[in-house]
């Protein structure tokens, strides 16, 4: 873990590992994203604790966000937001089918299932990633450190390269607004030529 003792400090981190991200990926990941749109796909989004909470967050970004004046929308859905069913799965079986058991119900072939784990090891969503890949779903991963075991799961993973949750859990919120961005400008584009095709 870097040395971070100051506010200065956390931010210089920060700062460094920014400029480390690759654009690239995160380019790709938004292709991925779109064509699940294009395509009438629908995205899974999950994860645990802060990655919960993004799951969520990009979920609502996607499903309202990208709204714009047009009537196709994002099928997304963030597994973390049915409470009752998760409990239920970790209740009745383990907390490790709290998502796999909820893919298992819905997932399809060319669906997206796009998780978001710090460490790239939580069981519960390497579990989902398998029924996802079973059931021959893209997927996709944001992570850290040397992304876990979830790299190898994955058909795009973004890795933040950092040992130090707090920044990984920052610039996962980043990427997903910059996914965001990308992804809003493209589709207000495109409606934009239509318009003026029509």
């Amino acid at each position: 873990m870097t040395g971070i003792t100051t506010a200065g400090s956390y931010f210089d981190d920060l700062r460094r590992t920014t400029e480390r991200i690759s654009a690239v990926v995160v380019e790709h990941i938004a292709s991925v994203l779109l064509n699940a749109y294009y395509h009438d796909r629908t995205i899974f989004l999950f994860g645990n604790g802060g990655s919960a909470a993004l799951a969520s967050h990009l979920a609502c970004d996607l499903g309202k966000g990208t709204v714009n004046g047009s009537s196709k929308r994002f099928r997304v859905l963030a597994l973390t937001d049915n409470v009752p069913l998760m409990t239920a799965w970790a209740n009745d079986t383990d907390y490790e089918s709290v998502f796999a058991g909820q893919l298992a119900n819905f997932v399809r072939r060319d669906d997206v299932a796009f998780a978001i784990s710090g460490s790239g090891n939580s069981n519960n969503v390497l579990r989902a990633l398998r029924v996802a890949r079973e059931a021959g779903a893209i997927t996709v991963g944001l992570s850290g450190f040397q992304g876990g075991k979830m790299k190898d799961l994955c058909d795009v993973c973004m890795i933040v390269p950092s040992d130090n949750m707090q920044i990984i859990e920052d610039l996962h919120l980043c990427i997903s607004h910059a996914l965001f961005t990308v992804i809003r400008t493209k589709l207000s584009e495109s409606t934009l030529s239509l318009a003026k095709s029509g």
